[in-house]
């Protein structure tokens, strides 16, 4: 019993701190980026869980409650680019390029929390991923120092969906180390301006 319990710490955890900030495309914030991590792709091409979080993007972006689009992902191999094929989904929906922001480094949720911070410069944000994973996203970015609102995105329960809830059980306890012990990211490297520079195109 004592080991049940420690092992659903982190998860009560998580559910504690992001609170009430769970929101839908249509009541959250009007807030000036949002992020979207990346979910993988197929033949170089946003999967369907990936897709999902970039449609939410876009409407809110069209909605006029976001003015700039943090992608973060991998681009650990020359043949696997999540950032960039990100962005060419979003501009083929509408979404300028201009107002589209690419982190290259985002191998995981901590590492991308921390780079937005860190590298990227942003204090506040909208989150966008699956409604399994969003919770993680947001106690991470909180730890990480990023104000944030979350939408978890509908998913289709089928078996990447149960993968991707089992995953979290497990998850959660990485991420509670990530911010006790607030590791550097797997690369940080220098500061970039592209979200400052984005929002200054709005103006």
């Amino acid at each position: 019993m004592v080991l049940c319990v420690l092992a659903l710490l982190p998860s009560t955890w998580m559910y504690v701190v992001t609170g009430d900030r769970l929101r839908t495309t249509a009541d959250v914030p009007r807030t000036e980026v949002a992020i979207v991590f990346g979910a993988g792709l197929w033949d170089g091409e946003p999967s369907p869980y990936l897709a999902h979080r970039l449609d939410a993007a876009a409407k809110l972006y069209r909605a006029g409650r976001i003015e700039v689009v943090l992608v973060t992902g991998d681009n650990s191999r020359e043949d696997y680019d999540e950032p960039d094929a990100m962005r060419a989904y979003l501009t083929a929906r509408g979404v300028p390029g201009r107002r589209i922001v690419s982190d290259y480094a985002g191998f995981d949720t901590w590492d991308s929390c921390v780079r937005a911070r860190e590298i990227f410069g942003v204090h506040e944000a909208v989150l966008i991923s699956q409604g399994f994973h969003i919770r993680r996203a947001l106690a991470l970015c909180g730890a990480a120092g990023v104000r944030s609102y979350g939408i978890g995105v509908e998913a289709k329960h089928d078996a990447t969906w149960y993968y991707g809830g089992t995953r979290e059980i497990f998850a959660a306890g990485k991420a509670a180390l990530d911010a006790v012990f607030e590791p550097d990211p797997r690369f940080l490297g220098p500061k970039e301006p592209g979200v400052a520079r984005a929002l200054a195109s709005t103006r």
